[in-house]
């Protein structure tokens, strides 16, 4: 295998702040399910900005599919599901409006899907489960279905690479279990390599290859059975670093 993500050394800190991370070393094989938790403010989220290319590591590097991650040639390989406060619509766009545009990378541009590509934005969403909801506007959906829509618009594009922000945010329990075992799928049946960063990852737990944990540096990285954690919510696995 290969490393899809790699972190070599990494140190960030914003302007005039202390370092937000120090001395990160990190490898996503592909094919890898990965979570990557940890409490609030301890680094995740700027772990996952830098694996994105959103930010510059201040030493060390960042490299995605084997490149800088900021000047990646290779980025349509990736997708990136933000976190769902940052997904609501408003707008009447259906299920199929809303994951033919994420076929746009693909087919380079913005006219008619090529029939291949009318058959792909099909197969994504019977892959998340929304056959029978295709042709309805996406604001009239419950939020676990809206996250599967959003999902669905990033298999359209064939990514390599799937990245998760806070996906089980704002949607019940039901939903999050489906959406576990939706990614599993996807790992498993079509080996996509899955990064999901999250302070929650009960509905991930049983699925993941890895937990890494986030405490301004690697604090664990193995099994999530071996993870020295406490439970604040059992239901929901909901970290809380350990004092």
């Amino acid at each position: 295998m290969s490393a899809v993500v790699e972190l070599k050394g990494l140190s960030f800190a914003y302007p005039g702040r202390p370092p937000a991370l120090s001395g990160v070393s990190l490898a996503v094989e592909a094919g890898e399910f990965v979570a990557v938790a940890g409490p609030n403010g301890g680094g995740k989220t700027t772990l996952l900005r830098l694996v994105l290319g959103l930010e510059e590591p201040t030493s060390g590097e960042a490299l995605l599919f084997g490149e800088p991650a900021h000047r990646c040639s290779r980025r349509r390989r990736l997708a990136y599901l933000p976190q769902r406060a940052q997904l609501a619509m408003r707008s009447p766009v259906t299920v199929r409006e809303l994951v033919s545009a994420g076929r746009a990378p693909v087919e380079r541009g913005w006219g008619p899907l090529s029939r291949a590509g009318r058959e792909k934005v099909v197969w994504a969403v019977g892959q998340v489960g929304l056959a029978a909801e295709i042709e309805r506007p996406v604001a009239a959906l419950s939020g676990g279905q809206q996250q599967r829509a959003f999902l669905a618009k990033l298999l359209a594009a064939e990514p390599a690479l799937l990245a998760l922000d806070e996906p089980t945010a704002g949607v019940d329990a039901d939903s999050q279990e489906r959406l576990g075992e939706l990614l599993a799928s996807l790992n498993r049946d079509l080996g996509v390599t899955i990064l999901y960063v999250s302070h929650e990852f009960g509905a991930v737990e049983e699925h993941v290859s890895r937990l890494v944990l986030v405490r301004g540096g690697i604090a664990f990285d193995g099994p999530a059975r071996g993870l020295p954690y406490l439970w604040h919510d059992p239901s929901h696995r909901h970290f809380e670093a350990p004092s």
